[in-house]
């Protein structure tokens, strides 16, 4: 998987380092067990502060996405409680169809535009 960095960008480098390895995650680039790179090599590959890759690797334990083995390092291992997992949704979710909706959005639109990015998911597409 190759990890992109918009350096350019206001969203914060080890946000935006979550947000790739979760959409690697989401497409099977990456897969449940498989060993991430040590912070060290993370930080080298991509060019950044070891103290970034570590942040962006507590948030994903903290998420559930990652386990942290002392042989194997960073582990992706799912195991989300989902009802935690359906309530910090909804409320992303909310926030975001209040914007669709200030832009006049409709329901059909959004929900072609979900069905659209879930078939992306499902078929290795970000």
């Amino acid at each position: 998987m190759i990890i992109e960095i918009d350096f350019q960008s206001d969203e914060a480098i080890y946000i935006q380092l979550r947000n790739q390895i979760v959409l690697g995650i989401a497409t099977s680039a990456i897969r449940e067990g498989d060993a991430l790179p040590s912070v060290r090599q993370m930080a080298d590959d991509i060019g950044i502060n070891m103290h970034t890759v570590n942040k962006a690797y507590s948030v994903l334990r903290q998420e559930g996405f990652l386990q942290l083995d002392r042989r194997r390092g960073a582990v992706v291992a799912l195991d989300i409680d989902k009802i935690r997992a359906m309530e910090e949704l909804r409320g992303a979710m909310r926030v975001l169809l209040a914007e669709a909706c200030c832009k006049n959005i409709s329901g059909e639109e959004v929900h072609t535009m979900i069905d659209e990015i879930l078939d992306d998911m499902k078929n290795g597409r970000t």
